[in-house]
């Protein structure tokens, strides 16, 4: 254990699935970490799309898990369970949680914390875990992407699609985003992508072959589902493969799978918070390995779209809802 803890902790709670104004401040007893755990002082809080779902009753917390909201954190390790290593102690750490983010403490896996390097800011630290974690497993894991190749990414200017947009330039990939608006669009390219389609005002399957003379895209990060599967799988090269993280446009799909056996076509998605802790603490070390180095050097950076306080967690998922943003919303702990 480190220093003396307080008995209470504000957190964001909501009694009723509902809309943004049912989120409120509580005060509750602060959580003590088991084996393997640490207790992390909140500086951060990272906003993400799966918070809004869960408050609206559609999303709800793994068991044994926090109910509060919240899937990624940063601040100082405070307290540690049997088992984690002493050296976290006293360090600042960004980590990926299966929620709980939303308060004054908040519990993490030991094996799931990164250090904050010097010359990032706790707030650009607690945009990370969730959309780099993400992107990396089904990007460069799942989906396989290697130098060259070509991806389009659904939502190019949310969180998801900027780190998409980052880990892509840095790992040389050709990134084409789709986007709602031609502002949007002009802002991703700006980020680094190397096309952006207003998908309001191009046809997004026209615009990919055009851009390929033809030959598709090697992948596709889907966000969408519904009726975008089959559009996608028409931007697909053979061999192409399509990655499913969300269900904004439908969780059922009609996939003309003469398409799949013909153009040898791999369809597949996963959701991140229900996988174990083993799983997740094995994809920690590879982003620690592989992509950290970057962040330490300033090459891999989060885009901020705005910063709230604690307090204003319902004006941050009123934003969020709005779709008024470009990169990750973070409600500060002050």
């Amino acid at each position: 254990m480190g220093s003396v803890l307080p008995e209470f902790m504000k957190a964001v709670t909501f009694d009723q699935p509902g809309p943004a104004q049912v989120l409120t401040v509580s005060d509750l007893v602060v959580p003590m970490p088991a084996a393997g755990q640490v207790l992390i002082k909140v500086a951060a809080a990272g906003v993400n799309r799966p918070d809004v779902i869960q408050r609206l009753g559609q999303y709800p917390a793994p068991k044994g898990h926090s109910p509060i909201l919240g899937l990624e954190v940063a601040g100082e390790v405070v307290a540690l369970g049997a088992g984690a290593d002493p050296a976290l102690l006293g360090q600042n750490v960004c980590a990926l949680v299966n929620g709980g983010g939303y308060a004054q403490y908040c519990i993490a896996e030991a094996g799931i914390c990164l250090p904050v390097p010097d010359g990032l800011s706790m707030v650009e630290a607690a945009a990370i875990p969730e959309t780099l974690f993400t992107v990396w497993h089904n990007v460069f894991e799942r989906g396989w992407a290697s130098d060259g190749e070509r991806v389009l990414v659904h939502g190019g200017t949310s969180g998801i699609g900027t780190m998409a947009i980052t880990l892509g330039k840095a790992f040389g990939l050709e990134v084409i985003v789709t986007c709602g608006s031609d502002e949007k669009c002009e802002r991703a390219l700006e980020l680094g992508a190397a096309h952006a389609i207003n998908y309001r005002s191009h046809d997004f399957v026209e615009e990919v072959k055009r851009i390929s003379n033809g030959e598709g895209v090697h992948l596709v990060l889907d966000m969408v589902a519904g009726d975008y599967v089959a559009r996608n799988m028409k931007c697909l090269a053979d061999d192409g493969r399509h990655v499913t993280i969300a269900v904004q446009g439908g969780a059922k799909a009609d996939v003309p799978m003469w398409q799949v056996m013909a153009r040898r076509l791999t369809l597949t998605g996963s959701t991140l918070r229900a996988r174990s802790n083993a799983f997740k603490v094995l994809l920690a070390q590879e982003i620690a390995a592989n992509v950290w180095p970057l962040v330490d050097e300033g090459e891999v950076r989060p885009v901020m779209a705005r910063t709230y306080r604690l307090e204003q967690a319902a004006q941050a998922h009123a934003q969020m809802e709005s779709g008024d943003l470009v990169g990750k919303i973070v409600l500060e702990v002050v």
